[in-house]
């Protein structure tokens, strides 16, 4: 009888504490963050709908994404795999910022991308909320499913 009364005991003492430390006002050990949603861009012909890429109008080691604030590069990855074919910009939204980029293609501006993200902090967790998002040159639509931007190029 003893013993079940040491594990009830236990148990109350852990769950009072537990309450405790998850108060709102200590963050103290919660590490919760989200990471910033990446963004997906799909280059395809106005027309036909195909990929320029996988119709190789465009080549995928001749695309650029460039800072306009600063010109420098930005990091991005092209996926390939299962001829996906897509263009993924991932390092918007990791601290509070205005991203103002130019894709581009060899010389050939494409499309201005344009993202007012900030960091958010509530209930001991940070996630990003973009306030903004605009692209701006060519036509484009969004896949409500996949996330993907679907950029109109004639």
């Amino acid at each position: 009888m003893r013993i079940p009364l040491i594990y009830l005991v236990f148990i109350f003492a852990i769950t009072a504490w537990s309450c405790e430390n998850n108060d709102n006002n200590n963050c103290d050990g919660i590490d919760c963050f989200t990471p910033p949603s990446p963004f997906y861009f799909e280059l395809v012909d106005k027309t036909s709908g195909e990929n320029l890429f996988t119709t190789g109008v465009l080549n995928a080691d001749d695309i650029k994404v460039i800072n306009l604030d600063d010109q420098s590069n930005v990091d991005f990855d092209f996926i390939d795999e299962n001829d996906a074919n897509i263009i993924r910009i991932h390092t918007i939204g990791w601290e509070t910022q205005i991203a103002n980029y130019s894709i581009e293609s060899s010389t050939e501006h494409l499309f201005t991308l344009y993202v007012d993200a900030e960091v958010i902090n509530e209930n001991c967790c940070a996630y990003t909320r973009y306030n903004e998002i605009g692209i701006d040159g060519l036509d484009f639509e969004q896949n409500e499913h996949s996330g993907v931007y679907q950029i109109l190029v004639e």
